[in-house]
């Protein structure tokens, strides 16, 4: 198959953003704000909480918002507008991070809230685009290049920070300078690799247009959640997908964590989240390849059974090589499971309002986080080993797969058009 202008130009907004998901969200960052909090007197203990609370309100903000954000969206002309704004404040937050004095750790986190708020309202109206620029013949192909590519340009853009971590700038800069720099590398790949989409993707499918879109917007969600019943389809999907997709990001939130616990250096795990990234850029597509062989369930239950043989695997952890392994199979499946949830998921939604509904899957996706991580930890404190508790996760897998495969008797026909 091969992709025209404007599904390339959707593809790559993935890659765009990739840079701050692993320079921002995940490796420079964190370590950048606690250096930058402890140096101003706040404890170690403090920066955490301060850190997870950050995460938490930003990503809380737009999960309660994205049904109504999603559902304004819907109307002639607004999707793009509204991902244009979204992606516009994550960037320039981004770049924000890297003025922020590093005398001023609160100005610091609240910049960040806004960057996260950027990035996670403009993922759910570029979700939402699928329908517009992939048929359903075309939507798990499409859908699992994007998630390939975006695993692709994050390991290029991490490896850009690599090359001024180890050389210290080219000798010019010291490690908060090369911090910093990294946050603008983050906010320039966005711009640049967003280009194309503004230039070339067009929202296809919308409701009726309104002299009053706010106030309609919020009528709209309300009335989608009277008439939940007429969704009986998507509802069951969702309920599955909050299960299987925790797991999904608890084991890649919590593998650190579990890393350390197992001695392996911080620098290794470095590398191993690098791998991983390499590793999930084919195994992605070959998930689209496989759903278009077989079906788009077909991928998904295959992706939900290798992450139940992922958490049995965790009991038998015991040296760096195992740990080697399961982030190795991680790799493999983790954005090939995303991606064709993501183009399962648009098949079965009503494509007029798209994104209201990838609202709702928003809002899945996101409170998904919490259970995971909670019953990783309770089960760790009982038995005192964090691979029991990550096993422990094969029961969230268990109740996601079971609702899932009933899904074929209630949308047989949508699923496999």
């Amino acid at each position: 198959m091969r992709f025209n202008k404007q599904q390339w130009s959707w593809i790559f907004y993935d890659w765009a953003n990739s840079g701050y998901g692993i320079i921002v969200t995940t490796a420079v960052l964190p370590v950048y704000f606690k250096a930058v909090a402890q140096g101003n007197g706040v404890s170690a203990a403090n920066s955490t909480a301060y850190w997870g609370y950050a995460n938490s309100f930003g990503t809380l903000l737009v999960s309660i918002l994205a049904p109504v954000l999603g559902a304004l969206a819907d109307y002639p002309g607004y999707k793009k507008r509204m991902l244009n704004i979204f992606a516009l404040v994550g960037v320039l937050m981004t770049f924000g991070l890297s003025v922020v004095p590093t005398s001023q750790w609160s100005w610091l986190l609240g910049v960040y809230i806004l960057s996260i708020i950027g990035y996670s309202g403009g993922n759910l109206f570029y979700d939402s685009f699928l329908t517009d620029v992939a048929d359903n013949r075309e939507m798990d192909k499409v859908s699992s290049y994007g998630y390939g590519f975006g695993y692709l340009g994050g390991v290029l853009a991490f490896v850009l920070f690599l090359v001024l971590q180890l050389t210290s700038g080219f000798g010019m800069l010291s490690s908060f300078g090369v911090a910093r720099w990294s946050f603008v590398l983050a906010a320039v790949w966005w711009i640049i690799f967003y280009i194309p989409l503004i230039r070339n993707v067009k929202q296809v499918y919308s409701v009726k247009a309104d002299s009053h879109p706010i106030t309609s917007s919020f009528k709209r969600v309300f009335e989608t959640l009277k008439h939940i019943r007429k969704y009986k389809e998507v509802a069951w999907f969702l309920v599955a997908y909050f299960f299987y997709i925790d797991g999904v990001d608890t084991i890649f939130t919590m593998a650190t964590s579990i890393g350390m616990d197992m001695g392996i250096t911080t620098t290794t795990l470095m590398i191993v989240l690098l791998v991983v990234q390499l590793v999930a850029f084919p195994f992605s597509i070959l998930y689209g390849w496989l759903a278009n062989r077989t079906s788009t369930r077909t991928g998904i239950l295959v992706g939900i059974v290798l992450y139940l043989g992922i958490c049995l695997y965790a009991l038998k952890l015991n040296t760096a090589t195992d740990f080697w392994i399961l982030a190795v199979l991680v790799g493999t499946s983790q954005g090939g499971i995303q991606a064709l949830s993501r183009s399962y998921f648009g098949r079965l939604i009503p494509k007029e309002s798209g994104s209201e509904f990838f609202g709702f899957y928003n809002i899945l996706g996101k409170f998904s986080a919490v259970l995971g991580p909670v019953l990783v930890g309770i089960v760790t404190q009982i038995t005192g080993k964090s691979t029991i508790g990550a096993a422990s996760l094969s029961i969230l897998f268990l109740i996601g797969l079971v609702i899932f495969s009933y899904l074929p008797k209630l949308a047989r026909s949508k699923a496999s058009e």
